[in-house]
């Protein structure tokens, strides 16, 4: 049995390794009859399904959730360049994302704003992408369309912002605030 475990482990580890050579590298898994799990990045069988899904290049995971993110962008009034950078910058485009804090979905959604926002599922795409994105609707117009502000109040809430008068000091937030500017300008230049 402990023969079985490590030769998982290092099926898995291997799989991994080498997935991280291979653009899209999907592992796929499967257990069969004798409680053993197959695992594979080439999803030729039905017995199997998604295990971890390889995100080498986050950007490329936009497509996959653009109608969302542009319906959204025209009901809330914020830039789909916006929403895309802060997708990225909080989950990578990984809609099954959820924090050591317990924010969940593509847009980090804590449950309790989820629950204010009306968000039924954090890890529904479109569901998260509304919720967050009306979300960031409120922030940049309780900031007056600073978008420095209200990043950082999505991060950290708004009353951190109103108690610093900006940007709180805090190194998480101020480091979200950096990185989602990063993206939302090569998003907004074409750059990405």
């Amino acid at each position: 049995m402990v023969f079985l475990r490590i030769h998982t482990l290092a099926s898995i580890g291997i799989l991994i390794a080498l997935s991280a050579s291979i653009a899209s590298a999907d592992i796929y898994r499967f257990k069969d009859e004798d409680g053993v799990w197959h695992f594979t990045n080439i999803n030729n069988d039905k017995r199997y399904k998604l295990f971890i899904r390889y995100h080498d290049n986050p950007t490329l995971y936009i497509n996959d959730y653009a109608k969302a993110i542009d319906e959204a962008s025209e009901k809330f009034g914020v830039e789909s360049s916006l929403i895309k950078a802060v997708i990225r910058a909080e989950s990578a485009f990984n809609q099954k994302a959820t924090s050591s804090k317990g924010a969940q979905g593509l847009m980090q959604l804590m449950p309790y704003t989820a629950d204010y926002l009306s968000v039924k599922d954090a890890y529904d795409p479109e569901d998260n992408i509304f919720g967050g994105t009306k979300y960031l609707s409120m922030m940049l117009k309780r900031f007056n369309n600073n978008i420095q502000h209200a990043l950082a109040a999505y991060n950290a809430g708004p009353e951190n912002v109103d108690a610093y008068n900006g940007v709180p000091p805090f190194e998480e937030t101020k480091n979200f605030v950096k990185k989602v500017m990063t993206f939302y300008n090569q998003y907004k230049s074409g750059t990405k």
